[in-house]
């Protein structure tokens, strides 16, 4: 321990020369980023953490491009180049073909890529040059390349995490970072992903606490053991067959990241199956971002483990001799080794995510530098363990109380969405507004904001809303808040709101035109809803007989749309798309019929976005105007409406975002929605909208008779609102559906309106299988609506526009889908008197 003790300290003092010198200019980083395009979260990551590091970055897309690499500075002028998995050609041409100095560094090894490849079949390339079996290594010959990854996991009795199984069965993934060849050193990073036959998804999870619940303390020490053992023997023979074609020019600050998938099958001693020259998470779920969260968080690992003492040492030494033939210990250690027990010495001093894997025990013979490696590595492993147990101690002076982090550093790692989102600004944790635009394409997109400190909360849109989210994305303008919490007290505290302003294009639409013939649709042919029902567009002849006012909400329909020909729906003037029932008529009430017909009344609204929308339509509707909107995830109570004489109430039911023994049941939603809008009148006064997309059923149904009886108040009026357009598209919280799962809800459907009415209840059937591409739709002008069509997403402007002229609305609602069906709504809540 004295022997180390002196070689750490003649290290660090080396170091304080070093570092009180002033580096001779900036350092400079090239990034070659192939095929991956600048917005990737990859591109961004490397060129923030660079940044943070006060390299100055050039991005090319291959080393032929770059004008650092082309001129005369390309062996001298940069000091890191990273190389993306579609640039390593051009990389490794570029490295090859350079005699590359100590302070250059790159984030590939040659001589690793080159004995990992696939030499045909799978078959790993260092087993060529070897007279070597299967069982010669702890490793199947055929494991690198594409070709091998259909990985099979031997069926086990016993669940992966939690349960105490009789052996060890499972499928690892763990990543390796290999610093030097000559001497071998690697590190091992803390994260695995681990994979059994009865989670065939992949599930993250640091390895030491993986081997610890399934094998206990003593075991998973040993199995610990056996990981670093396999994994230094299969990377010593991969370097060893390429040490005669190293040359003089070989990469010393070079580094190469692998990913090892090892199998055990009852053993605590692995087989590696599969190697890959690159971080892979195939098995990680790619719905929720997992795959690239992880993968950044492992490569900004990466990048700060090595560059931190990059930073300090390389551009610093100037072409010094530090080592040499002088001496340290009695042994004589070139300018290169020297180099590496520096950096060696600064990696282990700091807190990383990596542990030392090979050398992992002293050599017999005279001392070498991976003995050296050994003995630092051994002297802050005791520091660490000294530490953990005082912190331990510490922790158990508490009585057992918990301990809950607060969220120290209020910002955002990354945006993750699908499809990718290209920021304007590109993103940075410290700026807060962007802007994105989107094709019209685009109806949906994912998004998952990730935090850089693990104690911080991220919701979206409000202060309990979800961290993940579907977004269905409106034409025109619109708008995503990211709100960052700290949600250790009671209340969650707000401490940073990011806002992307997103813009949709328009939908490409002909102009006006004279001559058109109306078409008319009720389901799309790539989603049969109704088998036995027409789909696509259809040549729409309206009754010739006079209409009459519909009596129910639920009569079937059509979209009427003008085109010129129903057999191509581009020709159609899509800005002009109404709904139209069969045999009658949904009346438009203008507002001074609707204001007197909602004095005094209560409307309540219970059920999902759809319904919040519909609330919002008619605040809008009834007062000529909307001061107050939100994405709201909880209880509102509006009384300010039709100049007080009119309230309505809304609750967000499901709670999709929490988990299932936390969320509120209907019966606890609906009776704290009726409480909160008291004193309610046992009338049609007060009225009870319920509606949803897939979960509503006919036990809810059920559940609304049993509480209004309980309450006394089975004489309100209940409206039911069935299937909209486009409930089968993969919105948040709701399961994807097939086209016969799609067909099996529809039938539920009709089977809620059936229910509905055999209970009394009002029933507003409005659905389409169609999705709906034109259903954000600004009504910002007024425009004539075509005769013969039925309620459309003008029907309503002309009124709105006249009484708000002077002072403008700061809210207004839009989407011709969420007026149809409002409209609907306001027609049966008014079609006759309220006695």
């Amino acid at each position: 321990m004295e022997e180390t003790k002196k070689l750490i300290s003649t290290l660090e003092n080396v170091q304080l020369q070093v570092w009180s010198q002033k580096p001779p200019r900036r350092r400079q980083a090239v990034v070659l980023m192939g095929r991956h395009l600048v917005s990737d979260n990859e591109v961004q990551l490397y060129q923030q953490v660079l940044q943070q590091m006060d390299y100055q970055v050039q991005m090319s897309r291959y080393a032929d491009a770059s004008s650092i690499l082309r001129t005369n500075q390309g062996v001298s002028g940069w000091s890191l180049l990273l190389c993306l998995s579609s640039a390593e050609s051009s990389c490794l041409r570029r490295v090859s073909s350079s005699h590359l100095q100590h302070h250059q560094m790159v984030n590939l090894i040659p001589g690793l890529l080159k004995a990992f490849s696939d030499a045909g079949g799978g078959l790993c390339h260092f087993f060529m040059h070897l007279h070597l079996t299967g069982s010669d290594l702890p490793m199947k010959p055929h494991s690198c390349g594409s070709t091998n990854q259909k990985l099979q996991i031997p069926q086990d009795s016993q669940s992966l995490v939690g349960a105490s199984p009789p052996s060890l069965v499972a499928m690892v993934n763990v990543y390796i970072l290999v610093t030097s060849v000559r001497p071998l050193t690697s590190f091992l990073h803390d994260t695995s992903v681990v994979t059994t036959s009865r989670e065939l998804r992949g599930q993250l999870i640091k390895l030491r606490n993986f081997l610890l619940q399934q094998l206990g303390p003593t075991n998973s020490h040993q199995a610990l053991g056996q990981v670093k053992k396999v994994i230094g023997e299969v990377l010593q023979v991969a370097a060893s067959t390429d040490e005669k074609q190293q040359t003089l020019n070989r990469c010393v600050s070079c580094y190469q990241l692998l990913t090892f998938t090892l199998l055990f099958s009852g053993s605590i001693t692995p087989v590696v199956i599969q190697v890959d020259t690159d971080v892979t998470f195939s098995s990680l779920s790619e719905d929720t971002f997992d795959r690239e969260i992880t993968r950044d968080l492992v490569l900004e690992d990466v990048l700060r483990f090595m560059l931190t003492s990059h930073a300090h040492l390389s551009t610093r030494t100037g072409g010094r001799q530090y080592g040499g033939c002088r001496g340290i210990h009695a042994v004589c250690v070139s300018d290169e080794e020297f180099l590496l027990l520096l950096q060696f010495q600064h990696q282990m001093n700091m807190p990383s995510a990596f542990q030392l894997l090979y050398p992992s025990t002293s050599s017999s013979g005279p001392p070498s530098v991976s003995d050296f490696l050994v003995q630092i590595s051994r002297f802050y492993d005791l520091q660490r363990n000294g530490s953990d147990r005082a912190d331990e101690t510490a922790s158990s002076s508490q009585h057992g109380a918990e301990v809950r982090s607060s969220c120290v550093d209020p910002h955002l790692r990354q945006i993750y969405t699908s499809p990718p989102l290209s920021l304007t600004p590109p993103f940075r944790p410290w700026v807060k507004e962007y802007r994105a635009e989107m094709t019209f394409e685009t109806v949906m997109i994912r998004i998952r904001p990730e935090p850089i400190n693990s104690a911080c909360r991220v919701h979206l849109d409000e202060h309990r809303g979800p961290r993940m989210a579907n977004y269905p994305v409106s034409l025109g303008n619109s708008r995503i808040s990211i709100l960052v919490t700290d949600d250790t007290e009671p209340e969650p505290v707000l401490l940073t709101i990011y806002t992307i302003h997103v813009s949709r294009e328009s939908r490409p639409s002909l102009p006006m035109f004279g001559y058109h013939v109306t078409c008319s649709f009720v389901q799309d042919c790539g989603l049969l809803v109704q088998p036995g029902q027409p789909c696509g567009l259809q040549p729409f002849s309206r009754s010739q007989g006079p209409l009459q006012i519909c009596g129910s909400g639920h009569v079937p329909g059509r979209w009427v749309v003008p085109c010129l020909s129903c057999s191509d729906n581009r020709t159609c003037d899509w800005r002009e798309v109404a709904w139209q029932p069969d045999d009658c008529y949904h009346q438009l009430v203008d507002r001074p019929l609707l204001q007197d017909c909602m004095t005094d009344r209560k409307v309540l609204f219970i059920g999902d976005s759809t319904n919040r929308g519909m609330m919002y339509f008619l605040m809008e509707r009834v007062n000529s105007s909307l001061e107050d909107w939100g994405k709201a995830h909880d209880t509102l109570v509006y009384k300010n409406l039709n100049r007080g004489r009119t309230l309505v109430a809304y609750s967000y039911y499901p709670q999709f975002w929490l988990e299932k023994d936390q969320r509120p049941t209907f019966r606890q939603a609906l009776l704290q929605l009726l409480h909160r809008s008291q004193p309610l009148e046992n009338s049609n006064l007060t009225v009870l909208v319920v509606g949803g997309v897939q979960w509503l059923n006919t036990n809810h149904l059920k559940t609304v008779r049993e509480v209004l009886d309980r309450e006394s108040l089975s004489n309100i009026l209940v409206v039911v609102k069935s299937l909209g357009m486009g409930f089968h598209l993969p919105v948040d919280g709701i399961k994807s559906l097939s086209l016969r799962e799609v067909q099996d809800l529809y039938r539920k459907n009709n089977n809620i309106i059936t229910t509905a009415k055999h209970h009394g209840y009002e029933v507003e059937k409005y659905w389409s299988s169609r999705s709906p591409d034109n259903k954000p739709f600004t009504t910002n002008r007024t425009r004539s609506t075509r005769p013969g069509l039925g309620l459309s997403s003008h029907s309503a402007v002309q009124d709105t526009d006249q009484e708000t002229r002077s002072s403008p609305p700061a809210y207004h609602v839009r989407g011709p889908v969420n007026q149809v069906y409002s409209e609907i709504l306001l027609s049966r809540l008014c079609h006759r008197t309220r006695n």
